[in-house]
Formats: structure tokens, C-alpha cells, sequence
């Protein structure tokens, strides 16, 4: 498919697990694609695999925790490309320090509900306010933002996690509603259980119950929410705005 032929993209986070997985898939679709992450090398090897098949790939360097490296992102960005039309965000803080720590409302460090809070929705933020007045003087543009199946559901654990997946959910309807006529489409992707290489380590005995509950027979992979994110972002999904879109096998249905 080549349904993204000629647009400016960054994949905020795209040097990992489904990041890498969105970048290379908009790639493949004709994206200009710019594979930025905290993790530089990690995104010189992302692009350096697109390139080499043939696709257009650039790796940056970018700590959405820090609104000076986010400004310099897009200034890059804006310099080498001359605009913008694509954004997805999928950067978070998935340490053992961070998410590892996430206890309960009582118990958490409260450093940890920060920290969460500051990269995995206030991140997104700064990209956004980056990336809208952009996206505006190019004629418009379109964003997804990653959430997760935690902002629906009522987990033990995780509480901080699980707000900031929420915050993400209701920041992203009122980009779509307060600049939709201006040509801006915000969507959000809600993925479950997705085997990374991260998850395929770290979560090896949820792995059997979650695959008994999922009406698809299977688990997730990067593939499943990159081809979702490459449709949320092209011309095909034109009349989908202000969705949160959850893409689990059917574990969330609503």
C-alpha cells in the first residue's frame, strides 16, 4: 500500500516494540518517516532497516519528559522537512523503576505517580502543542495517540498508569473537537496485552490466562497496532475523529 505517499511523519517512541513496529509500517506506506526516541541507537537501527529496504527513515533523538527536547525535535523536524502532517505518540515510562513501582493509591512513591504523569501524558502534550500549529500551516494533519486497555478498566495495581492512559483518552477528544474543522484528526489506539520483546520476558505467567480470555484465540502483536495506527492516519480513516479505538482481539468490547 502506498497510502501515505508523500506525508511527513514522527513516531514519537518508535525505536522499540510497537513504535518500531508503527514506524517501519508507515514507512512502508510511503511515510517519510522520523523514528524518534529517548534511545538514539535503538532509533539509528530502526531507520537504518527501513533504509536499507528502500524506505525513507530518519532517527532523533527526543525525551518527551523534557519540553526543550521536544521543541527541538519538531524544530528539526520543521527544518529538514519543511512541516509535518503525521504524529503518533507511543513513548512511555515502562521501566521496572517506574511502571515496576506502581502499586496502589496508597503505597505508590508519589515520585513514581509523577513521573508517570510527566511522561506518559504530560509527553504527549508537549508533542501535541508541537505539533498542531504545524500541522495547521501545511492545511492539516492527523494524530494518534497510544493508550492502553487500563484506562477502561479498574486494575489493582497500576493507578498512575491507568490515569494517565485515561488523560490520554480525554486530551485526544478535545484536540479532535477543537480543531477538527481545521483539517486535525486525533485518534487513539487502546491495545491489551501486546507480546513485545518486553512482555515476552516480563509477563511469561499471565501469558496462558490472558490468551484463555481473548475471543480472537491469540495474543497481540506490534504488527496488529501499527496496521491500526497506519489506517487511523491515512486518508482512508478521513470521517474518524476524537475516537479511542481499542485494539485487544476483542478482550474490550464496549
Amino acid at each position: 500500500m502506498d497510502r501515505l505517499t508523500g506525508k511527513v511523519a514522527i513516531v514519537v517512541g518508535g525505536a522499540n516494540g510497537i513504535g518500531a513496529a508503527s514506524s517501519r509500517r508507515l514507512a512502508a506506506e510511503g511515510a517519510r518517516v522520523v523514528v524518534a526516541d529517548i534511545d538514539i541507537a535503538a532509533a539509528v537501527a530502526v531507520a537504518e532497516s527501513i533504509s536499507s529496504g528502500g524506505a525513507s527513515a530518519h532517527p532523533m533523538a527526543c525525551d518527551i519528559a523534557q519540553e526543550t527536547s521536544v521543541g527541538e525535535l519538531f524544530e528539526e523536524v520543521s527544518r529538514v522537512f519543511g512541516g509535518l502532517d503525521l504524529l503518533h505518540n507511543v513513548a512511555a515510562d515502562l521501566s521496572p523503576e517506574t511502571i515496576g513501582r506502581d502499586t496502589d493509591l496508597v503505597e505508590v512513591d508519589l515520585a513514581v505517580w509523577d513521573r508517570t504523569l510527566q511522561v506518559d501524558l504530560r509527553g504527549y502534550v508537549l508533542t501535541m502543542r508541537a505539533a498542531i500549529p504545524m500541522m495547521l500551516a501545511g492545511g492539516g494533519g492527523a494524530i494518534v495517540n497510544t493508550s492502553s486497555a487500563a484506562a477502561f478498566a479498574g486494575e489493582p495495581v497500576r493507578p498512575a498508569y491507568g490515569a494517565a492512559k485515561a488523560g490520554i483518552n480525554a486530551v485526544s477528544r478535545h484536540v479532535a473537537n477543537r480543531w477538527g474543522r481545521e483539517g486535525i484528526r486525533c485518534n487513539v489506539v487502546a491495545p491489551g496485552l501486546v507480546l513485545t520483546e518486553t512482555s515476552n520476558e516480563a509477563v511469561h505467567d499471565v501469558l496462558a490466562k490472558r490468551l484463555a480470555r481473548n475471543p480472537s484465540g491469540r495474543l497481540g502483536t506490534p504488527d496488529d497496532i501499527a496496521a491500526s495506527v497506519a489506517y487511523l492516519l491515512s486518508s482512508d480513516a478521513d470521517f474518524i475523529n476524537g475516537q479511542v479505538i481499542s485494539v485487544d482481539g476483542g478482550i474490550t468490547m464496549r
